[in-house]
């Protein structure tokens, strides 16, 4: 299934007999909770799902949005509705962050078909279809988390990827280089990593950029379909959607959860600052 669906075969979709879970994952690193965006107005049919309470576990050394114990992953995905036989669509405002993060994290607890709404709730409404304010009722769903259907990082993995592969750091290029650091105690990269920002994935649209950009611009990183491939960022948000711009260029690639926020919690890990 291809990890991306627009918003006409959406809309033909939610039309039909069998439509797909729709989650709403909008979220917003500064404020304001994404829950009030998702009640001023949201895809008919869609369930918020919030990224820091639903789709992370508790912050702490392990880092600000470790992956989720499969048990309350699970239970979270049941209330909004997910089941194992139905195909789930995310969304977020526009440029796929927060969505791919729970694309990612219910690929890696084991559901085999999660699209990502590619750009998201402005392209829906640019293209003049309506939203609404109703909450839907929710079915309960039967989703069962098994987790490990994707590969992970911990701090050590991304060191030594850092040295043999290529781990990419998909944090802005003045937080790469040390210059600033807004959320975590110390700034700087993991040695050896290689600068990717984000926002370099999508056009001005927040939609992803067509596929033989995407590989056109990591090839030139390095990442290649014939390298080992890993990506961090801050907390493991961004660096998920860096890993779906990676699976669409066919790029397979690990995430390091933990990414920054995890790394700079142990003193004893190397930083690195500058371009290089």
């Amino acid at each position: 299934m291809h990890p991306l669906i627009d918003v006409p075969t959406l809309e033909r979709l939610l039309g039909g007999q069998s439509p797909p879970v729709l989650l709403d994952v909008r979220w917003h690193l500064a404020g304001p909770p994404g829950i009030e965006s998702y009640r001023k107005g949201h895809l008919p049919g869609a369930v918020f799902v919030d990224l820091d309470r639903d789709v992370a576990g508790p912050p702490g050394p392990e880092g600000r949005h470790p992956l989720p114990a499969a048990a309350d992953f699970e239970r979270a995905m049941r209330r909004a509705g997910v089941r194992a036989d139905r195909p789930v669509v995310v969304y977020d405002d526009a440029d796929s962050t927060a969505a791919a993060r729970l694309w990612w994290t219910l690929r890696y607890f084991g559901h085999p078909r999660v699209r990502v709404l590619d750009g998201g709730h402005r392209a829906w409404t640019e293209a003049g279809l309506p939203e609404t304010t109703e909450e839907p009722p929710v079915e309960p769903g039967d989703f069962t988390a098994r987790p490990g259907r994707l590969p992970v990082l911990d701090a050590e993995g991304a060191a030594a990827l850092a040295g043999a592969g290529v781990l990419l750091d998909a944090r802005a290029a003045e937080r790469y280089r040390g210059e600033t650091e807004p959320i975590d105690p110390v700034a700087g990269h993991i040695p050896g990593a290689v600068n990717a920002p984000t926002l370099g994935n999508v056009g001005v649209d927040g939609r992803f950029l067509p596929a033989d950009l995407l590989r056109e611009r990591f090839a030139k990183l390095g990442a290649t379909d014939a390298a080992d491939v890993g990506a961090y960022c801050g907390s493991g948000v961004t660096a998920a959607h860096e890993i779906l711009a990676l699976t669409l260029a066919g790029v397979p690639a690990a995430l390091y959860v933990g990414s920054w926020s995890n790394w700079v919690a142990d003193p004893a890990n190397p930083i690195a600052t500058g371009e290089h």
